[in-house]
């Protein structure tokens, strides 16, 4: 996931409204069916990071809903910090033949958890200015790594120390030991005091390429780790987003926006049954004003838009709650972290066919699985 847009850092409200319209002079009308407090709005900047955005305003959520980190902001940077090193060596050792850059998934923040812990942001912050700009480090990284996969020589191990001071000149070296609030930590016992643990979490996908109910290897560039994901029925994955939202946990949902269909600045992402490039502009931007018939969403069309690459892993948000337009359709409410300058002041709304047809991926807390599925799963709760 590598999307960025450049927006303004500002703090939003999560507290959820009896019913709402999407934006001034909108016609939709959303009824609130449950949200959940996700936190302030986060601004990724110039960076390709929205999975560690995303992932760790997940681990936050789950803070909150144990009633722990109120006022607690995990740094993003010290996953992404943590993650460059790992998947430099994974490039060098596939000679250049892997995917190396900003881009990450959910199986890395899960990784950084597992293996590394968590540390504030007040402790580590990765060296932000004014806003986050990545641009320059990864194309020196990039460089480096592409050189040395390339090579047809010994390879002189010292490059992962030339690699990490690049690291360190552009976001410093992150901290092994800190002090928080009056005590000490190292980030794996910080994670450890709040009670995150990555076992806690599984990760679900929906593809006909794959057996169901079964784990495969999720075939995407950004999952440089090879992370294996559960596969379930287009119609099990919506189930599961549903119930996870009605009993109370948020979701990390990896998904494409590359879509017409998807429109931040409107403050929604739906699926018109008729094709935007095929409407007057007049009728387009009724899409966005009032309710549209939608496509009927199946497993054939999700697998082709898959495997014709017009479904894409490009963006990791946090799914916060569920609600309802005026016609009962159930749409989510997404956080996400381009800032808050759009109607919903960082948050929109992105209809169940917009989320069936282009989920690539979704993390959650096993225990929001309802019973049934977890069994076929084999995932004890």
């Amino acid at each position: 996931m590598k999307k960025w847009i450049l927006c303004f850092a500002a703090f939003c409200s999560t507290a959820a409204m009896a019913q709402t319209s999407n934006k001034e002079g909108s016609h939709y009308q959303f009824t609130v069916i449950k949200n959940m407090d996700a936190g302030d709005v986060e601004n990724q900047g110039r960076t390709g990071t929205c999975w560690s955005f995303s992932g760790l305003s997940f681990f936050q959520a789950e803070l909150l809903r144990n009633g722990k980190g109120k006022d607690l902001n995990l740094s993003e940077m010290f996953v992404v910090r943590k993650m460059y090193p790992l998947k430099a060596v994974n490039y060098v050792r596939m000679h250049g033949k892997a995917n190396f850059g900003e881009g990450g998934g959910f199986p890395d923040d899960l990784l950084c958890l597992r293996e590394y812990g968590m540390v504030p942001q007040s402790i580590y912050d990765g060296n932000r200015v004014k806003t986050y700009n990545h641009a320059e480090m990864t194309g020196l990284l990039e460089n480096m790594t592409k050189s040395i996969g390339a090579s047809e020589g010994i390879v002189n191990q010292n490059w992962k120390t030339a690699f990490d001071g690049v690291l360190n000149a552009y976001m410093g070296d992150a901290p092994q030991k800190f002090d928080y609030n009056g005590k000490s930590y190292t980030p794996q016992t910080f994670a450890k005091e709040l009670g995150l643990n990555a076992d806690d979490y599984v990760l679900v996908s929906s593809f006909t390429h794959h057996p169901y109910y079964e784990q495969f290897v999720l075939e995407i560039p950004d999952n440089w780790n090879w992370e294996r994901v559960y596969n379930v029925p287009l119609k099990d994955l919506t189930d599961i987003a549903e119930n996870a939202i009605q009993t109370g946990y948020t979701i990390a949902w990896a998904s494409d926006v590359s879509e017409k269909g998807f429109n931040f600045r409107e403050g929604l992402a739906i699926v018109p049954a008729t094709e935007l490039e095929d409407m007057t502009p007049d009728e387009r931007k009724k899409a966005f004003d009032e309710p549209v018939t939608e496509k009927t969403i199946t497993p054939e069309l999700r697998q082709l838009a898959f495997d014709n690459f017009e479904t894409q892993d490009d963006h990791g948000m946090l799914i916060v709650g569920m609600a309802k337009d005026q016609t009962g359709k159930v749409f989510f409410r997404v956080k996400n972290s381009w800032g808050t300058a759009n109607p919903g002041n960082g948050y929109f709304y992105a209809s169940e066919p917009f989320f069936a047809y282009k989920t690539t991926c979704i993390m959650l807390n096993k225990k929001a699985l309802p019973a049934a599925i977890a069994k076929k799963l084999g995932i004890k709760q």
